[in-house]
């Protein structure tokens, strides 16, 4: 028995509550995989499964709506901000990364790209970078495989980056609350961690990162060549910009709708089994998860356990995290392409740090 938002019991043991909300956790894993008319309308089909939820676990209230319609609004008033932004200085953008590309090597380049978003991500949050991510990535113009592989890459650099500091990103703001930490409590909680990983990430990018970006190759030309019919119009800005906004408010009525879940099965087990159990980070809200399990009575290593576990996996699927919501849906990356490079290193990283944080 958990209670909902007006204190009366909903029996989840015994009822449909929890078999419906595990049937729609698993269409959400499996279907965007199965079928391309999902994966092309992610928004809309995360939208449907969270309503679904919401109204499941029977929370489905005017507070929860009103909540849903006001959560994305920062986000995508800064998504379609820097859009405008960025398509009126796209050329000097463009012209500034080929400069640096002529002094430059790539490899160092996209070193510094995924380690320095990543830091600076704490302070300039993790919607700013992901922002700028996406620009320096579309005027580099990579092949397919590499410019995908940059990007998760980056976006697991700038997920992990924002939690340093209560700016970066809900997760730490929320964790820092419910803590009741200083600004600097999650540098020193996990900051050991997090730190050397976007380096790493960085050097991973500079060694495995194959391809030569269109941007250089320009650079080495006698001058600059304009291209202004690649970049996006008007209207693709305030698509994208919408396209977000109703991804963001179907993550809320997930990470609410599944409370009823986390409650019952997830809430009071081991930290071990926290730290995998927050894999389903890649598909919530990790902000959400983050209220639900954070407690003052938690240990360190609990602490350090939930953290890393939210953080590396939020990289993994595209409704991981917001830098992974605002990139895909800018440089069109699907679920599977997504997934066939977030999932497996994601997994790498999770076993990495289980043996150095949890054991």
């Amino acid at each position: 028995m958990v209670e909902d938002l007006q204190g009366e019991d909903i029996d989840v043991e015994g009822g449909y509550v929890i078999p419906g909300l595990v049937a729609i956790l698993l269409l959400v894993l499996t279907l965007p995989f199965a079928f391309k008319v999902v994966e092309h309308q992610l928004e809309i089909f995360l939208f449907i499964m969270g309503v679904a939820a919401a109204l499941i676990s029977g929370i489905m209230d005017q507070h929860l709506i009103i909540k849903a319609l006001e959560e994305p609004l920062m986000i995508t008033a800064a998504v379609f901000v820097a859009g405008i932004l960025f398509k009126l200085f796209q050329t000097k953008l463009q012209a500034g990364i080929r400069a640096t590309l002529r002094v430059v090597p790539f490899p160092a380049f996209a070193f510094l790209v995924i380690t320095v978003l990543g830091l600076a991500s704490s302070v300039i949050t993790a919607i700013i970078a992901s922002l700028v991510l996406v620009e320096i990535v579309s005027a580099l113009r990579l092949d397919r495989r590499t410019e995908v592989n940059f990007v998760i890459l980056a976006c697991f650099s700038i997920g992990l980056g924002a939690a340093l500091t209560p700016l970066g990103e809900p997760l730490a703001t929320i964790a820092v609350s419910k803590m009741g930490g200083d600004f600097w409590y999650l540098l020193r909680t996990i900051g050991l961690y997090v730190i050397p990983t976007v380096v790493g990430l960085g050097i991973v990018g500079a060694f495995f990162l194959k391809g030569r970006p269109e941007a250089a190759a320009r650079a080495e030309g006698p001058g600059l060549i304009e291209d202004e019919t690649s970049g996006e119009s008007y209207k693709d800005v305030v698509v994208r910009a919408l396209k977000i906004y109703l991804f963001v408010m179907a993550l809320t009525f997930l990470g609410d709708g599944f409370k009823p879940l986390i409650d019952t099965y997830v809430l009071g087990l081991p930290s071990t089994a926290l730290y995998w159990i927050n894999m389903l980070s890649a598909v919530l809200d990790n902000a959400t998860l983050t209220a639900a399990e954070m407690s003052p009575a938690m240990e360190l290593t609990q602490v350090k356990a939930v953290l890393m576990g939210l953080l590396i996996s939020g990289g993994m699927l595209i409704p991981g995290n917001i830098p992974n919501i605002v990139s895909a849906s800018k440089l069109k990356i699907g679920s599977r392409e997504w997934a066939g490079m977030g999932v497996p290193f994601g997994l790498v990283l999770m076993v990495i740090f289980f043996f150095i944080v949890v054991l």
